[in-house]
């Protein structure tokens, strides 16, 4: 117990003086790029991570490595020119750098001491995006509207001859199953080899809602008979069924319904009943019956 006791005891010292000891170290700098056109392609890569040595106080050093360090490099400056090298200089990075370090710490050094990359221009082209999913919805849920993605087109960057044989972009194949509710899941996109796009995924959309019936009795209408003559109907008007969703259900009416007939010579005693509505949270609609019976009278 007495060892264990002067062994804490010493860690607890050795601890503090590392703490306040100043001394030297490396870092992980993680490095984002922005402002580079989209045309833009790249002969090489561009590093994403800077290793530098730093001097300061432990306390400080454990932060840096506790709370990763993150350096913006716009990339305008460097580009010029439809084609050249990306050069980001020695004395840039370390500014950079030192620009997000505190004030006790001092730079001794960074690896690599500098960016380079060659690029060039890519010919570029916009195209539809063609969404790849299987889509099965829970028992008494319909659709509301067409799935929908979050971008209908992407800009895709290449050579001429690559990018002319290309209409549309698909995405990644996704299985839907019992959907109920809204649903979106993100699609990557697939894209041939050696071409770009200014995005590399979209959010599909899926909205259902659970739907019921609703019943009307609507008279029948008869189109097409001649001036000189006059059908009778048997029966005169029909049962009619419509799907709607349930927050729609009141916006149904049985005026948003036409039950017609097309009277044909070719027809001795019978004619088809066609349904017509056009408000747009009638999803389905049935007649019963489907076929009714004529007499002519002149």
């Amino acid at each position: 117990m007495t060892f264990l006791l002067f062994f804490v005891l010493a860690a607890i010292v050795w601890y503090g003086h590392a703490m306040n000891s100043v001394r030297n170290t490396r870092v992980p700098v993680l490095i984002q790029y922005t402002g580079k056109p989209g045309a833009i392609g790249l002969g090489g890569t561009l590093p994403d991570t800077v290793l530098i040595e730093v001097r300061d106080a432990g306390a400080r050093l454990n932060t840096y490595h506790r709370e990763h360090l993150r350096l913006t490099i716009d990339l305008r400056q460097y580009i010029h020119g439809e084609k050249g090298t990306i050069h980001v200089p020695s004395d840039a990075l370390r500014r950079g750098i030192s620009d997000i370090l505190q004030g006790t710490s001092r730079l001794i050094s960074t690896m690599p001491e500098e960016i380079s990359c060659p690029y060039f221009t890519e010919q570029e082209k916009t195209v539809k995006i063609v969404p790849l999913y299987d889509l099965t919805l829970a028992d008494e849920y319909q659709l509301v509207g067409s799935p929908t993605l979050s971008r209908s087109k992407v800009k895709i960057y290449g050579q001429d001859k690559t990018l002319a044989a290309i209409d549309s972009i698909c995405t990644e194949t996704v299985e839907l199953k019992e959907v109920i509710d809204t649903v979106e899941q993100r699609l990557a996109l697939v894209l041939p080899e050696h071409v770009r796009g200014d995005i590399d995924s979209v959010t599909l959309r899926v909205i259902s809602e659970r739907f019921t019936e609703k019943k009307f009795l609507v008279p029948l209408q008869v189109l097409g008979v001649p001036e000189d003559m006059h059908l009778r109907l048997f029966p005169r008007e029909v049962e009619v069924n419509v799907r709607v969703s349930l927050s729609h259900f009141s916006q149904v009416q049985s005026k948003d319904i036409r039950a017609v007939c097309t009277y044909s010579p070719q027809r001795v005693d019978k004619l088809d009943v066609e349904l017509r509505y056009s408000n747009p949270y009638i999803t389905a609609a049935w007649a019963y019956p489907g076929v009714v019976e004529f007499l002519v009278e002149q």
